[in-house]
């Protein structure tokens, strides 16, 4: 875990009257500001790369009279962003060079620039020491301190920073400030960098070592053998998909072949020829799928086999609704196959057959030859064949992407027409198309005898498992009332619901529930995962407000709330009182649990777990049962416990160490899981679970816009232990990770291990976790198993 113990006093000594110091006693573990030193680089990357032509051809347009004015000097420079920032580093830099205009000439832009770019530990340190020492006479004092911390706070959109900006400038006074002098100069905050930074080059040469004696170059040079490589890597890490495709393919040649060389061995053929035979192989393989696409969606099933056998070594159930899509797409290819093949070629070929021709068909059509196209679609035949295709494009439609998740720019009265209700509700239209099924199975043109009839057969078995389960939920979410104890509300549109844990309700860490408010509406039910452990005794959710749903229960959560007296800014109290003044607690019932790829955390010793945002949900559970794993390691020590309870943990716990890395916009989204954070820092005595946090919307570490406030968030947690942009015992980076890196980290730790990787979050991320996951289960003795969660 990334947290600094903190630090012993430091003292400056300096025996001559210039600055220079004799004696420098750093008593600090690998010292407050470990870095500091690379946050002072003063531009951008991209900036850096452009380089001085750039710049000019932009002084060239922007320049009036062959001067540039300062309020346009952050675009010249490539700071458009950085506004305020880049005002206050030209006064810097101009009042340095005694420059006293609010305009630059070329030339000095030009030596402007070369200090700015200068990527040296003097010219970096000189740099931030410009902005903020604003008489240029070699020393700050605490006010210009605050001035900077506050605009460097609001630059990074760090609004609890910039309120106490003046604590913190009291913090760096006091760090490099000891003797009271009520001013710093260039040299303390030199040689504080200096020391950091020696102890930050020597850690990072030990790694780099280490990773170049590790990772080999594996390419291969000849092309052949390079895709055969690829197709046996290809192979490793899908033959769970492979086989299972190829069975379910296997299956619909197999049916289409039999059904097609059925009927091309009859009569009809005579008269329809290869038409008939496609469109009843193709009816064949429908019939097959509309039964299967049944199985992926019984949660409860799947749930059940997922967690009670050893399936799950060789079927993906992770898939579920992937192989769900596939299956609708075979059945829509079964669709054009019967129903084209029927509509534009059967029915014409028999409308014009000559009266011999027709003779052996009289006993499947009438004695009468049909003497129209109409005849065949006004039969039941006919007309529940085309209601069945009309009530199956809608779902289908409404579930694609651009769809399901609204992206479509409507007029508002047809809005509702698409989204998730659209998407949830339009799927039920199916229970209908099941009937027609088994009606239109029955009266069949070319089977009159109903043991022929095969449609019910395939539907008998899968609809009896999916109404079960659906009576099953149904059932047990009547009985599966929480009450809600209490409510906290966070920053970014997210709420926190502790719930009653139903008795006998049992589930693992990383599995969801369904929560359904009558209030809204008795029908949906909308999943969450579960952030509490399965030791807790309580429920809990994170929920973020993003549709019209969670909006419309946070408003009503919001009316059946009081403040609570512990903490009146977030968290609220569910008013039990009975009082029919205040609005009533609404009433929630819940669903589950059912499971998801994160349940599988168990079966490995080690864990690298990325979320993102809101998407740490399911991971927060799987760091809770580590915690409380922990905890109670730690009790049997004290004998609180008995040896006995230890014997059975060790049975079914056999995670021994995480990573847990959690990136996100927002600096108040921290506080969602601030107190598990903080509960793990201070149990975890031996570092099995290592948190990272990432915050994006701070500039990146290196960048201008974020070089004091990372100099004071090591300052303040080396002090008092504590981030002061999270807020908690873990460090805060800024930026993104490098995840390369992150996946070098866990395997030079861990060589010759099995490492499960569970992400979830956005879908931007998945194609990079996958493939570092590959390469490095490849290139090093460490094997990296992919899991995303359905987000």
């Amino acid at each position: 875990m990334e947290i600094q113990e903190s630090w012993l006093d430091t003292r400056f000594t300096c025996s001559n009257s210039n600055g220079g110091c004799d004696k420098l006693k750093v008593d600090r573990y690998k010292s407050g500001a470990t870095h500091s030193l690379q946050c002072f680089r003063v531009l951008t990357k991209n900036v850096v790369l452009e380089g001085w032509s750039e710049v000019e051809k932009r002084f060239d347009g922007l320049a009036i009279e062959g001067k540039l004015l300062k309020t346009r000097f952050n675009e010249c420079i490539g700071m458009s962003e950085l506004k305020d920032f880049a005002c206050k580093l030209f006064d810097a830099l101009a009042r340095r060079r005694g420059i006293t205009s609010a305009s630059i000439t070329k030339d000095e832009l030009r030596e402007i620039w070369e200090q700015i770019t200068n990527q040296s530990f003097d010219s970096r340190v000189q740099t931030f020491f410009d902005l903020v020492d604003k008489n240029a006479d070699g020393r700050i004092n605490e006010e210009q301190v605050k001035e900077i911390i506050s605009l460097s706070a609001s630059s990074n959109k760090l609004s609890k920073i910039q309120e106490r900006s003046g604590e913190y400038a009291s913090l760096i006074m006091e760090e490099l400030d000891p003797d009271n002098l009520g001013y710093i100069e260039l040299y303390s905050l030199e040689m504080l960098l200096l020391q950091a930074s020696a102890q930050s080059t020597t850690d990072s040469k030990v790694v780099s070592q280490m990773l170049s004696q590790k990772f080999v170059p594996t390419k291969e040079r000849n092309p052949i053998k390079r895709g055969l490589q690829a197709l046996a890597y290809f192979i490793q890490d899908n033959w769970k998909r492979i086989w299972v495709m190829a069975l379910w393919l296997s299956i619909c040649v197999a049916l289409f072949t039999w059904k097609f060389f059925q009927y091309k061995n009859r009569a009809v053929f005579d008269v329809m020829g290869y038409c008939v035979v496609v469109a009843k192989g193709g009816a064949e393989t429908l019939k097959f799928n509309m039964a299967l696409i049944l199985f992926p969606i019984c949660r409860n099933t799947i749930t059940w086999l997922r967690s009670k056998t050893k399936l799950g070594m060789v079927v993906p159930f992770d898939d579920n609704v992937n192989f769900h899509k596939v299956i609708a797409f075979g059945i829509a290819i079964g669709i054009g196959l019967h129903a084209v093949a029927h509509l534009t070629c059967d029915f014409p070929r028999l409308l014009h057959t000559t009266a011999a021709e027709y003779e052996p068909l009289k006993p499947f059509f009438g004695k009468n030859k049909p003497d129209n196209y109409w005849w065949f679609l006004k039969g039941t035949e006919g007309w529940t064949g085309v209601l069945m295709v009309v009530l199956m494009a809608i779902p289908f439609i409404l579930a694609q992407p651009w769809a399901r998740r609204n992206r479509l720019k409507l007029p508002k009265p047809l809005k509702k027409l698409t989204g998730f209700n659209a998407f949830w509700y339009s799927h039920h239209l199916l229970i209908i198309v099941y009937v027609l099924l088994v009606i239109h199975g029955h009266f069949l043109y070319l089977s009159k005898k109903w043991y022929k009839n095969t449609t019910w057969m395939y539907l008998a078995v899968p609809m009896i498992l999916y109404e079960s389960e659906r009576l099953i939920r149904a059932f047990r979410s009547c009985f599966k009332y929480v009450r809600i104890q209490s409510v906290s509300w966070y920053t970014g549109n997210v709420f926190a619901l502790k719930m009653s844990k139903p008795q006998g309700f049992k589930y693992m860490s990383g599995q969801y529930i369904y929560v359904n408010c009558s209030d809204i509406s008795p029908f949906e039910w909308h999943p969450f995962s579960i952030t509490s452990a399965p030791e807790d005794d309580y429920l809990s959710v994170h929920i973020r407000t993003l549709g019209d749903w969670t909006s419309q229960l946070q408003a009503i959560l919001e009316k059946a709330c009081q403040p609570s007296s512990d903490d009146q800014k977030c968290i609220l109290q569910a008013n039990t009182l009975a009082d029919t003044s205040k609005p009533r607690i609404p009433r929630l019932w819940i669903d589950g649990p059912y499971g998801s790829p994160a349940q599988d955390y168990k079966n490995y010793e080690v864990l690298l777990l990325v979320g993102l945002g809101i998407g740490a949900t399911p991971l927060i559970s799987i760091l809770k049962g580590m915690l409380n794993n922990i905890k109670q390691q730690q009790d049997i020590e004290n004998g609180v416990l008995e040896s006995r309870v230890k014997t059975n943990k060790k049975k079914h716990f056999a995670t021994k160490q995480a990573y847990f890395y959690w990136v996100t916009r927002e600096q108040g989204s921290f506080e969602w899981f601030k107190g598990l954070m903080n509960e793990i820092a201070e149990n975890d005595k031996e570092g099995v679970i290592e948190l990272h946090n990432y915050c994006t919307g701070v500039y990146k570490e290196g960048d201008d816009g974020s070089a004091l406030i990372t100099m004071l968030q090591s300052l303040y947690q080396s002090k008092y232990g504590v981030d002061k942009v999270s807020e908690t015992r873990v460090k805060t980076h800024f930026g993104r990770p490098n995840w390369r890196n992150v996946f070098e980290h866990v395997s030079l730790k861990h060589p010759d291990k099995r490492v499960g990787v569970f992400y979830c979050g956005a879908h931007g991320l998945i194609g990079e976790l996958k493939r570092l996951s590959l390469d490095f289960s490849r290139k090093t003795s460490t094997k990296f198993d992919f899991h995303k969660e359905n987000f």
